[in-house]
């Protein structure tokens, strides 16, 4: 690896400053370089510092002047796999202490990345801990913190607090007793809730297996190993989570919801429990819901200009039903509230039952489905009916019950927002059906369905163009009238723990309720009568919406292929045995 060959580490101390730097970069005029050193004199402050608090200069730009001031490589961390066996020379606090990360060992140096490369303390202090030489280069800060949450798994912190509660296990432990604040089974459920935030899991799955405990994230609708910790852990850590989520710790066969709020540094979590007995012991499962997650609006959730026009139109309606419709995971939630975000504008009753509220609005009646209190979809809403609302949000239709009571809603002037278990826009017309709904109920309170999924976007930070493969070029032919010649995907770096992707986006299709469609219903047609008529009148599917971001370069092909068509069609289409 070449880190070092344009590091110039043994050459004299430049003769250029800092400042002279960032004017020959062109990124400083020369009244801005006078005005920081006049404050680098008055303040005692560096003059890197000065120049990012008043945002004068980039973070990235100023590792690059820094660089060349210094002549120390400038290491992009996005591209640089960080080396095992470095990064056991250095503990992960000395790491967080000084915003370094080691890199490499070549010959008897470590090659340790800085984000203050003159920071003489630091570099003292991890020469002694590594036991080696030092060779520093430069990074910026947001990508060393972003490696170290990355790659600093807790792994050793939780094996320590499992070693502490071993030995103090005793045959018949009440397990109400062992939960205090300092009691390692805390800190290791702190860890592990630490570690999933820290790498924006959507849910951990703590499943006892038969001679261990596996513990896994879900990052991005993909589900990664993350820990084996030793089966004796799962008894008092599934008790002190159901204790804290208001669960009963003595019934570990029957199933069981709960909830519980957590603070992680200075963010406000909602986690919502299940657990379920297995042949092995308890199986728990906890969906992390951030409450510092900003509200997306219809506008950023990633509709095309056509389908958001028509959302925004369906959303005036004075009455009647929209529904999102998809499989558990695909988004439902987020676009329901980025459509009550939208209404919110207009000076309008909105009232919600939900279960559970995943985020709290200004101005809005919001209600929790409680089973102990005998407050359910279909009361609620008919409770709800009494308090002259204009909007109505129901979180879920999932019963027969749920789905009349939502209708009367719309027969009597509301507008109903709701989501369905459905695989896309038509099958939410069949799955109605299937839930009692007449056909001439639907053609005259539907206004439209929206049918979404998630699909993982390309990582910006390594993301490279590349020349589609044949069967790339005819799927995207295949009907799509689409004709890539260049498409993007993602090589793998540190950033996105050399996946490819990071974060997710939306592909979405939209059947407007039309006069013909209605129609339809009452002769019982096929699916694909339904399907070609709403294609006839404009409807996008998410198979053209999802190729669509392929050629914008948000993400792949395969990705959309495995979101709308199953895994099998990934599978197939990587090897090379569908046409």
């Amino acid at each position: 690896m070449k880190y070092l060959q344009e590091a110039g580490l043994n050459q004299e101390v430049p003769e250029k400053t800092l400042g002279e730097v960032c004017l020959d970069l062109k990124l400083l005029t020369t009244q801005q370089v006078e005005g920081a050193q006049a404050l680098e004199r008055q303040t005692g402050k560096r003059l890197c510092d000065i120049l990012i608090e008043q945002k004068l200069v980039s973070p990235e730009d100023m590792a690059m002047a820094r660089s060349i001031h210094l002549k120390l490589p400038l290491i992009d961390l996005r591209k640089h796999v960080i080396q095992p066996d470095a990064l056991k020379l250095i503990p992960r606090d000395i790491a967080r202490k000084y915003t370094m990360i080691p890199l490499d060992i070549i010959g008897d140096s470590l090659i340790v990345v800085m984000a203050d490369p003159e920071d003489a303390i630091a570099k003292d202090e991890i020469k002694l801990q590594a036991r080696m030489l030092i060779q520093t280069a430069i990074g910026t800060h947001s990508d060393i913190q972003r490696a170290i949450d990355i790659n600093y798994k807790p792994s050793a912190d939780i094996e320590k607090q499992v070693s502490r509660y071993l030995p103090q296990i005793p045959k018949e432990a009440d397990p109400t007793t062992e939960f205090g604040g300092s009691a390692p089974i805390a800190q290791i459920l702190d860890l592990l809730l630490s570690q999933a935030i820290k790498l924006k899991a959507s849910d951990i799955h703590i499943e006892p297996q038969e001679d261990t405990l596996r513990i896994r994230f879900r990052i991005d609708s993909v589900i990664y190993d993350m820990f084996s910790l030793p089966l004796g852990v799962n008894g008092p850590l599934s008790a002190r989570i159901k204790v804290q989520a208001g669960m009963d710790i003595a019934d570990m066969r029957r199933p069981q919801d709960g909830q519980m709020s957590i603070k992680i540094g200075v963010k406000d979590v909602d986690i919502r429990v299940a657990s379920i007995g297995t042949i092995y012991g308890e199986n728990l499962t906890l969906r992390i819901l951030s409450k510092s997650l900003p509200l997306l609006t219809l506008t950023q959730l990633g509709f095309s200009p056509d389908i958001l026009e028509k959302c925004q139109a369906m959303l005036k309606s004075p009455y009647g039903m929209i529904l999102v419709g998809g499989p558990a995971g695909s988004g439902k939630t987020t676009t329901l509230y980025a459509a009550i975000n939208e209404l919110i504008q207009i000076k309008q009753n909105i009232m919600t039952i939900e279960d559970p509220i995943e985020y709290r609005f200004k101005g809005v009646s919001q209600t929790q489905v409680n089973p102990k209190a005998n407050i359910a979809f279909a009361n609620g809403l008919s409770a709800l009916l009494r308090h002259d609302p204009d909007v109505i949000l129901v979180g879920e239709i999932r019963d027969k019950e749920t789905a009349a009571m939502a209708v009367k809603a719309c027969i009597a002037g509301h507008l109903v927002l709701s989501s369905i278990h459905a695989n896309n826009a038509v099958g939410v017309l069949f799955r109605l059906i299937d839930l009692g709904i007449e056909p001439y109920l639907i053609s005259s309170i539907l206004v439209g369905v929206v049918a979404q999924r998630m699909v993982r976007r390309i990582c910006p930070s390594c993301r490279a163009p590349y020349k589609p493969r044949f069967k790339e070029k005819a799927i995207s032919l295949g009907g799509m009238q689409l004709f890539p010649t260049v498409l993007y995907k993602g090589e793998g770096c540190n950033l996105c723990s050399n996946t490819g992707y990071a974060g997710r986006a939306g592909i979405f299709e939209l059947l407007v309720m039309s006069e013909e469609i209605g129609r339809m219903l009452f002769n019982k047609p096929s699916y694909i009568d339904i399907s070609n008529k709403a294609i006839e009148e404009g409807m996008t599917t998410m198979i053209r919406d999802g190729l669509l971001k392929v050629q914008e370069g948000i993400t792949t092909v395969s990705e959309v292929m495995q979101t709308v068509l199953g895994p099998g069609a990934a599978i197939s289409f990587v090897s090379g045995t569908s046409e």
